[in-house]
């Protein structure tokens, strides 16, 4: 059983068929990448996925449960975070308590403390700046603490939008190899990533989106060495 299954999503923003006919499926302790342009629906499937976007046909399932009855928290509770595209950080306020809303679902306090120091532990700047106004960070450690704050919900799958977006080359790198430390700690990931050289270099899988439909899946390693990837998306001629 697929930690998450998508089953044939539709979409739509009013009268716009958004997406149509989503299928892909993420096992446990895998990252799987969706890749394609801008208006390709990748931010669409996150967002149905997470409950903000209410599909009208199809299921989303996580370990074979369906989702679709949930509201937004209540997929959170059941072990489904997202680190937003733009990061989204709540910029009044302080490092710590951007944090701590990560955990606003959970009550065991013991293990959100454990949670904390494991969120230090992969963001060494972020102790540093732990009552630092969250608004005056850099955009790089913005993208840190909402990937640290969607860690504090401890989900099963974590799903990331666009995490390199706006980020210095060096930042860049350095966001990517902490996917991969998260992962290998864990956590399961479904990555959203218009770098598609950086995606399909940490990622097991793959799904190309064009138009609200996926039109190619195979394994990273096959996407690099596919001619349409490689023109469309590698910047190769």
């Amino acid at each position: 059983m697929p930690m998450l299954e998508v089953d044939n999503i539709h979409s739509y923003y009013g009268n716009i068929h958004a997406l149509k006919g989503i299928s892909l499926t993420v096992e446990k302790g895998e990252i799987v990448t969706l890749i394609g342009g801008n208006g390709a629906g990748k931010s669409t499937t996150l967002r149905t996925i997470t409950g903000t976007v209410k599909a009208r046909e199809g299921h989303v399932r996580l370990e074979g449960e369906d989702l679709g009855p949930y509201k937004a928290h209540e997929i959170v509770n059941r072990g489904v975070a997202m680190v937003p595209e733009g990061r989204r950080i709540f910029a009044r306020l302080s490092v710590s308590e951007n944090l701590e809303m990560g955990a606003y679902i959970r009550k065991d306090k013991n293990e959100i403390a454990e949670d904390l120091e494991r969120v230090f532990g992969l963001f060494p700047r972020l102790k540093e700046r732990r009552t630092q106004v969250a608004g005056t960070l850099s955009g790089g450690e913005q993208q840190m603490l909402a990937t640290g704050r969607a860690l504090m919900a401890r989900p099963r799958i974590l799903l990331m939008d666009e995490p390199s977006m706006g980020l210095a080359p060096v930042l860049v790198e350095a966001i990517f190899d902490t996917i991969q430390r998260i992962n290998k700690e864990g956590t399961t990931i479904l990555l959203v990533e218009q770098n598609a050289l950086m995606a399909l270099s940490v990622a097991s899988r793959g799904y190309v989106l064009q138009t609200g439909e996926i039109v190619l899946q195979d394994s990273a390693a096959n996407l690099n060495k596919n001619s349409m990837v490689q023109k469309a998306y590698l910047g190769m001629q």
